[in-house]
């Protein structure tokens, strides 16, 4: 199966082929397609319990043009229905390579892997082709290493009900059956019994994916080796009904090795999505928040470089309200707070692109600014620092604060993703610096 690939980055356009009457944005596609992406955001759009990730894409119009897309804060793929694939990768500054797509899948990986419930443990960076795959290729990709891990320890069996018409005695012998079946044949019982076998809900679950994943695969790789995996799955049925089998699925201390495979599965089986997102039923997709991706990231790669230090991280921090009166209300959930002794620091992150004009703050909105004053007064701290992902028109700028007048100072400091234990070093120290400045 071949399907044409549209590969894009945040913040870029997309425009209809068939209006083209002024050149506008980052790409073209065929006009079906872009119906086909206008329909998948108005038919996601109109998901009220997801209406926080609505402006993961939005529709636009502009004379001379015709409509178009814009995309931002969500990364992932979507497949339309004709099998056209539309990418979008993270916009990442880059050292020395701006327009490396395999190097930016690599990190955006590294960066996948640290959130809560992203199902990966296993991750052999070196066997990906990650140039000549797509993301969903690459996911695809983990459910298989998650799967070999599994048969090298081996997959579970239990004792499975059967029934049976069999030339000797087992079990119990099922009366109705036997008269109806066996009346010319005495020699025969139909019989239940229990077998220990490997055709239990969960390996049920994953045949039936490797199935389904086998037919839509477009890797060379991945099909080779869902045929290898299926050879283990032999005894095995697929699921014919997974609503039922999923029900079944009980994680407990003997089917641990099966928990981040019934997460794929359910993802796979279900066309379903790792996040809150929900999309059509006649498209595939797998979108991520980069808001939330980039806190994951930097709140797990600081708890490595801080910890060491004495500091203790704590993230999404849910202690204190903005108001207290009548009752508690407006929780404060800063993303970072920092703890050592009797020192206090505040962090959050942002997953925004800043600019070089300090005449316009940066870029930084007015509402970030009031939320990080909150957290001051809230917490007590005059320490706040807002950690925003690095960006070259920034380069070599350092020492961005603004200061309230009243106890308040608001740091920015620019987290390099690429190297971000180097960079989290830098923050260390800029720290450090900072706290004996104000002592």
């Amino acid at each position: 199966m071949k399907s044409k690939l549209l590969e894009v980055k945040e913040f870029e356009s997309i425009t209809n082929m068939s209006e083209d009457k002024t050149e506008y944005g980052n790409h073209k596609i065929p006009a079906e397609t872009f119906q086909d992406l206008v329909r998948f955001i108005h038919e996601f759009a109109a998901d009220e319990d997801h209406a926080d990730a609505l402006d993961f894409m939005k529709i636009g119009c502009k004379r001379n043009v015709g409509d178009y897309i814009s995309v931002k804060n969500y990364v992932g793929l979507i497949q339309m229905k004709n099998g056209y694939q539309v990418q979008i990768l993270p916009k990442i500054d880059l050292a020395e390579q701006d327009d490396n797509n395999e190097l930016t899948k690599r990190i955006f990986l590294k960066m996948l892997r640290t959130m809560k419930d992203f199902p990966s443990k296993v991750l052999n960076d070196a066997s990906l082709k990650v140039d000549k795959m797509n993301l969903y290729e690459i996911f695809i990709n983990m459910y298989l290493q998650e799967i070999r891990q599994l048969v090298k320890r081996g997959i579970r069996s239990s004792y499975v009900g059967q029934e049976d018409n069999l030339r000797y005695y087992k079990g119990k012998l099922l009366v109705s059956p036997q008269v109806k079946t066996n009346f010319a044949h005495k020699e025969r019982f139909y019989v239940a019994f229990d077998e220990f076998h490997p055709n239990r809900a969960e390996n049920r679950l994953i045949k039936a994916t490797l199935e389904k994943l086998q037919r839509i695969t477009t890797s060379a790789q991945n099909s080779k080796e869902i045929g290898r995996l299926l050879t283990a799955f032999e005894m095995v049925d697929p699921s014919k009904n997974i609503d039922k089998d999923f029900s079944k699925v009980v994680i407990d201390r003997s089917t641990k090795d099966y928990e981040l495979l019934m997460q794929w599965s359910d993802v796979f089986l279900r066309n379903k999505s790792f996040t809150t997102f929900s999309g059509s039923t006649t498209s595939r997709a797998l979108l991520f928040p980069m808001e939330s991706v980039y806190e994951s990231y930097v709140a797990r790669m600081m708890r490595k470089v801080f910890t060491p230090e004495g500091w203790s991280v704590s993230s999404q921090d849910k202690g204190l309200f903005l108001f207290t009166e009548p009752r508690d209300q407006f929780r404060l959930r800063p993303d970072i707070v920092l703890r050592r002794g009797e020192q206090l620091i505040v962090m959050d992150t942002k997953w925004k692109t800043l600019n070089d004009n300090e005449n316009k703050n940066y870029g930084i909105s007015q509402s970030d600014m009031y939320q990080m004053y909150a957290y001051s007064k809230k917490y007590g701290t005059g320490e706040i620092w807002l950690l925003y992902p690095k960006v070259e028109a920034l380069k070599g700028k350092k020492d961005i604060f603004f200061n309230s007048g009243d106890g308040t100072t608001v740091h920015v400091f620019m987290i390099d993703v690429e190297n971000i234990e180097d960079s989290l070093l830098e923050l260390r120290e800029a720290l450090e610096v900072s706290t004996l400045s104000e002592s």
